[in-house]
């Protein structure tokens, strides 16, 4: 083996070797942990009904309205 053929072996093993390194190091690094989001509910009182609230609710991930009577208030 010639002193080049060396020192290229070397000289890509160290490239090698430093890119698994920073590699690792990078995986291993703490993140931000994620934080869970809790969908948002929309609440809007639409009519009444024999003295109750009608409500439509609906939520950010639905595509559809719910409706229901609140006669707590009553």
């Amino acid at each position: 083996m010639s002193d080049f053929e060396y020192q290229r072996t070397l000289l890509i093993g160290a490239i090698i070797g430093a890119s698994v390194c920073i590699l690792g190091f990078s995986m291993m690094r703490p993140t931000q942990p994620v934080e869970a989001l809790e969908p948002k509910g929309n609440f809007e009182v639409v009519d009444t009904y024999k003295g109750c609230d009608v409500v439509k609710y609906t939520d950010d991930s639905m595509a559809t309205y719910k409706y229901f009577l609140d006669c707590s208030n009553k």
